[in-house]
């Protein structure tokens, strides 16, 4: 058996006015999830959490997010979290304030003949 890619899903998370990286890095992986149902495991009589989940978060600053709070956003399956430099910063018209955005990709991989 190998593991196969089946769905590839992508997203976009801001934080307005925080500067908060983590918070929209989680915002865009919820995004990316959380308008669909994946019925693609059950329909191969697999567990969903057998399901493996690469994540992909592009930010201007990928220092600055929080892997972990990015991973305990999947629902089933196990994965693993890779930060890339990505995404948007905007800054406010005075500079004091940032909004950052976040894009997102997950890619969904079940083990398959």
């Amino acid at each position: 058996m190998a593991w196969k890619r089946v769905v590839t899903e992508m997203g976009m998370g801001t934080d307005i006015r925080g500067g908060d990286y983590t918070k929209a890095a989680v915002r865009a992986l919820r995004d990316a999830l959380w308008h669909n149902s994946l019925s693609v495991a059950r329909a191969l009589n697999m567990d969903v959490d057998s399901m493996r989940v690469e994540v992909i978060i592009g930010v201007p600053q990928p220092d600055a997010v929080d892997k972990a709070q990015v991973l305990a956003v999947l629902p089933h399956g196990t994965g693993e979290v890779q930060v890339v430099h990505g995404g948007l910063e905007v800054l406010s018209d005075d500079g004091v304030n940032k909004t950052i955005i976040a894009n997102a990709a997950a890619v969904v991989r079940l083990d398959l003949p």
